[in-house]
C-alpha cells in the first residue's frame, strides 16, 4: 500500500478543518498557524474572556492550548484518529500579553501512541514569554468494529 502524501498547504487546510469543529476553539478564536508531520503552532488571542479574576490567561486556557498542540503534533506523527490518553503542565509565570502560542512535538512515535511535548508562550509587545510547559501521550483511537 503506498502512503498518500499532500502539500503543506493542504494538511494545514485539513488541521483548520478538524479546529473548525471543535466549539470551543471556535469560542475562544483559536487559531492553527502551522502544522506539519509531528509539529504544531497553535494560537489563541488574548481577550477578556480567557483571563482569570487577577487579569492572567486563565490556566484551563493554557492548558486547552498545550493539549490541543500535542494531538495535533501526536496525530500528525501517528497519522491516524487520536486522542490525549494523558498531559501534564507546568505554569512557570502569569501570561499576561496579546497572544499565546503554543508549540508542540513529537519527541517519540510508536505504533499506538506518541509523546509529545509543548511549550506555551505569551507574545507582548512582539516579545515571546515562556509561561508554561507540558508532555502528553497522545493515542491512537481503537478501530471501528466492521
Amino acid at each position: 500500500m503506498s502512503e498518500v502524501t499532500v502539500s503543506p498547504e493542504v494538511f494545514l487546510a485539513m488541521g483548520r478543518e478538524v479546529l473548525a469543529k471543535q466549539p470551543f476553539s471556535v469560542l475562544i478564536g483559536a487559531e492553527l498557524a502551522s502544522l506539519s508531520p509531528g509539529r504544531c503552532e497553535l494560537h489563541v488571542p488574548v481577550s477578556d474572556a480567557v483571563k482569570q479574576q487577577h487579569g492572567f490567561v486563565h490556566g484551563g486556557v493554557l492548558s486547552y492550548a498545550a493539549d490541543n498542540a500535542l494531538t495535533y503534533a501526536g496525530g500528525t506523527a501517528l497519522r491516524v484518529p487520536v486522542v490525549t490518553s494523558e498531559f501534564k503542565i507546568n505554569y512557570l509565570r502569569p501570561a499576561i500579553g496579546d497572544r499565546l502560542i503554543a508549540r508542540a512535538s513529537a519527541v517519540h512515535t510508536g505504533k499506538t501512541q506518541a509523546v509529545c511535548r509543548c511549550d506555551v508562550f505569551v507574545v507582548q509587545d512582539s516579545e515571546e514569554k515562556l509561561c508554561a510547559v507540558a508532555q502528553g501521550t497522545i493515542a491512537a483511537l481503537p478501530a471501528a468494529p466492521a
